[in-house]
């Protein structure tokens, strides 16, 4: 009895003051379209909070590989838990910083291309595309041949290379269909580029105002439109050289206070939950299977799947980029 009574005291007087339970935050440096409104980001934020009992905090710039640049500014001192959104292309640019630890994950994955890296984990895909207006633009081209032959004042809007995965990737698309006559075909091309800009968002606001008549983006972009806007004018050029495969991933940084909770994270990339927010959000195809809407059975069906091994872009990086600056430069 005597017991009881003393810890009610205890319970009284400590137990009603005590300080709430410290919730940890998951800081996720990804690119804008990601974390934007319309993106999977506050959807994935409140779900992912609910079950975990935790904050995730998305810290967006204009590309992935912005996020990147500022994680090896910051080095040990970054505050990121996670990066999302490079891509596998993209990897060793990350590697190199020695920034990043394994994550140990051994999920499963339905990829067009096998992949695997101890550091870095798939989250979605999808291909590259010219899109256009096809109430605009009535003889779209269907080859780069075709795209560098295009009248005098069509224009595209397309990505720095240098700061965008998508940017690379052109660079990537282009280098695996023309090889060393790439720079060449640079030079052709340069004249229809109306702008090159740091990352996805701001070329496709230029192409949806009008000011260019395509623009560098994803087969899967169309889906947006035909979803959201019942548009189906919007549409992907079908390249009969192929198209060129983007794999985005994610990955732990080694200074990171809450890895737990981080490949908690990335498990949850690979959960029904996850796959199921990503086709509709940020217009992609999941690295699960599930269902689709119905919408992306209109898309282009890509025959020919362009890839490069990450270890051709690891070993020529710097020497493409020079390439593709020369040749837009007009040297």
């Amino acid at each position: 009895m005597i017991r009881a009574i003393f810890i009610t005291i205890l319970f009284f007087l400590f137990g009603c003051n005590s300080p709430k339970e410290k919730i940890p935050t998951l800081r996720v440096y990804t690119y804008d379209a990601f974390s934007s409104k319309w993106g999977p980001g506050p959807k994935i934020k409140d779900i992912f909070e609910k079950k975990n009992h935790c904050k995730i905090e998305f810290v967006s710039l204009s590309s992935s590989i912005g996020a990147l640049r500022k994680i090896e500014l910051e080095g040990d001192r970054t505050k990121a838990d996670i990066l999302l959104g490079i891509d596998t292309q993209t990897i060793p640019l990350a590697l190199k910083t020695g920034l990043f630890t394994p994550h140990n994950l051994k999920d499963k994955l339905d990829l067009p291309y096998p992949f695997e890296s101890p550091y870095f984990t798939p989250f979605d895909y999808s291909y590259f595309a010219f899109v256009y207006d096809s109430s605009k633009l009535k003889n779209p081209p269907h080859s780069f041949e075709e795209l560098a032959s295009m009248p005098k004042s069509f224009k595209i809007a397309i990505q720095d290379p240098r700061s965008s995965t998508s940017g690379f990737g052109l660079l990537l698309w282009i280098k695996s269909i023309y090889k060393e006559g790439a720079k060449k075909y640079w030079q052709r091309l340069a004249p229809y580029v109306l702008t090159v800009t740091k990352g996805w968002s701001e070329s496709y606001n230029l192409f949806l105002k009008g000011e260019a008549d395509m623009v560098l983006s994803y087969t899967t972009s169309p889906a947006y439109h035909m979803i959201n806007e019942k548009n189906y004018n919007i549409k992907a050029a079908h390249f009969k050289e192929g198209h060129f495969i983007q794999i985005e991933v994610a990955g732990i940084l080694k200074s990171s206070k809450n890895k737990k909770l981080a490949k908690k994270f990335l498990s949850f990339l690979h959960s029904k939950e996850f796959a199921n927010i990503i086709p509709t959000t940020n217009w992609t195809y999941p690295v699960i299977k599930t269902r689709l809407p119905k919408e992306f059975d209109k898309l282009i069906i890509v025959k020919k799947p362009l890839y490069l091994d990450p270890s051709i872009t690891k070993k020529h990086h710097e020497k493409f980029i020079k390439e593709w600056i020369e040749a837009m430069s007009g040297r």
